[in-house]
């Protein structure tokens, strides 16, 4: 290539990384306007068959016992969901999951009606970019305003993206049962 052939083609190179930075700088702008405008609501059910994580949970198990929906919304539409159980001991399947709600749900009605200490995410999913993560942030937020939860902690698949997830989201891994794995964001009130 010879000098005259460079000093064409620098100036096209140039444009294009220039427009290239704009539109980036664009998607980056549109990205954090949907995340300022996102609010946190309690959902009376959700979609179950876009649930990638335990969509053989119906609606009427993740209503039971003080059983749980948040969502997030923006715009009319909801962009992530996540369900939680609140229990008094951490459950390693979703069969314990069901048993130690019912008994935290039972004991409430006994006494204070706050059910449980502990607030297990069970399942969480996104339909748009950033959702998961805005979704685990709303949520702490929220626990840490609770007078009676006092820990946050997910009964999650044994799968390199869950890992990934939580552990980039700042929760420690506490441990690793047959099927599932269980990480705690720590509420620090």
């Amino acid at each position: 290539m010879d000098a005259d052939s460079k000093k064409k083609f620098n100036p096209r190179i140039k444009a294009r990384i220039r427009k290239n930075r704009q539109i980036m700088s664009k998607k980056i702008d549109n990205f954090f306007d949907w995340i300022k405008g996102a609010e946190l609501i309690e959902l009376k059910e959700c979609n179950t068959s876009e649930d990638p994580v335990r969509p053989e949970l119906n609606n009427v198990f993740r209503r039971s016992y003080g059983r749980k929906i948040y969502g997030v919304k923006y715009m009319g539409e909801i962009h992530a969901v996540m369900c939680f159980a609140y229990t008094n001991q951490i459950p390693r399947n979703v069969d314990e999951l069901d048993k130690f709600s019912h008994d935290a749900y039972l004991q409430s009605a006994q006494r204070d009606q706050n059910i449980g200490q502990i607030a297990i995410a069970y399942t969480v999913w996104s339909k748009k970019k950033g959702g998961g993560k805005l979704i685990v942030k709303e949520v702490f937020k929220k626990i840490k305003k609770t007078n009676h939860l006092n820990r946050l902690i997910t009964l999650s698949p044994l799968t390199e993206m869950a890992t990934k997830f939580h552990s980039g989201n700042g929760a420690n891994l506490i441990k690793v049962n047959q099927n599932t794995q269980n990480f705690e964001y720590k509420v620090i009130k």
